[in-house]
């Protein structure tokens, strides 16, 4: 197939270019590089031996999105959008305007083109507060903050769009807490700034970026009173993309399907495991709570498995050691 990915030169979404261009398909990407690098994407050609045709463009230039889509593309795979969560509390226009408004662009120009195949990069965030683990799809959906509006109102955005339109065929994959890197070591996240997640804080500060990595709360109602949350490689996660890709015709209009391991897994036991892998200590604080944050989510990844035939493979090492490579071989990042 001949697939168009937004966000190419992101973290997953250069993971999911490669996986594409190694599976044999052909392979398009856009980015407006606002928080990635173009060194990502030559490293993805690198990596597969093969061209990936680049084009620097954002979601919010709808005639330059026409443009693109008009040299005719079998599907889409949509990851180009804004991500930090506390950042879309204090700009919540900002997020609304780049992933809700962009994305609708997007959607205007796919259906100008003919093209109606989409797999969407949304999150585990659209099930808000959660009220029973493991997560399922059937679980009620409320957004807590910005962010997590963005992705549930483009959600809403797919299922409009099939209902109107049953041509439409679009995956909406609700995944976890990506983490971990290409085994290479050459291909990897590399977040501008502080980073907001856990494990490329966590490896930036094993390889001396950070001073030690706070923990925020260790009074929560799990095994040893740190978050539990659901990581997920991101070569696995890449893998579900690529399987939803390959099952978009047996799906029935818009249709959402979780990626994640199934398994819940505390900071402290993260912690653990990355210093395994770096063969020393990281050091970390205990620090208040943090507002916003849940206690335990994890998936119920048993829809993927029935309906893409996909599972996760790799465990928390794999996860830690691969980041790792990535971290010490690229300590400034790309």
């Amino acid at each position: 197939m001949k697939v168009l990915v937004t966000g190419v030169s992101g973290y997953i979404g250069s993971h999911a270019a490669l996986e594409l261009l190694r599976a044999g398909h052909e392979v398009s990407g856009f980015d407006n590089l606002s928080n990635s690098s173009e060194e990502a994407v030559r490293r993805v050609r690198e990596l597969a031996g093969k061209p990936l045709a680049f084009t620097k463009l954002d979601l919010l230039d709808a005639d330059g999105l026409k443009t693109l889509l008009a040299q005719g593309f079998d599907a889409v795979m949509h990851f180009a959008g804004l991500k930090a969560v506390g950042e879309s509390v204090e700009k919540p226009a900002l997020y609304r305007r780049n992933n809700v408004d962009g994305s609708r662009n997007l959607f205007e120009a796919m259906q100008k083109a003919g093209c109606r195949r989409l797999v969407f990069s949304s999150s585990c965030t659209v099930y808000g507060e959660v009220k029973k683990n493991p997560v399922d799809e059937k679980h009620p959906r409320s957004a807590v903050n910005p962010y997590g509006q963005t992705k549930l109102d483009v959600e809403d955005m797919g299922f409009a769009l099939s209902k109107k339109d049953p041509r439409w065929k679009i995956a909406l994959l609700r995944y976890f807490n990506p983490v971990g890197a290409d085994p290479s070591g050459r291909l990897g996240e590399d977040p501008r700034g502080t980073p907001n997640n856990l494990m490329p804080f966590v490896m930036q500060t094993a390889v001396g970026r950070r001073d030690k990595v706070r923990v925020f709360g260790d009074d929560y109602p799990t095994p040893d009173g740190t978050c539990v949350r659901d990581y997920i490689h991101v070569t696995d996660l890449a893998l579900g993309h690529l399987a939803a890709l390959e099952k978009l015709d047996s799906f029935a209009g818009a249709e959402a399907v979780n990626l994640g391991t199934g398994h819940g897994r505390s900071v402290l036991e993260v912690l653990a495991a990355a210093s395994k892998a770096a063969g020393r200590r990281i050091p970390y604080e205990i620090a208040p709570q943090r507002a916003g944050d849940a206690a335990a989510i994890w998936a119920d990844p048993a829809l993927a498995l029935e309906k893409l035939g996909w599972r996760a493979e790799r465990d928390l090492d794999a996860m830690c050691a691969d980041h790792w490579r990535w971290q010490k071989d690229n300590p400034a990042g790309y």
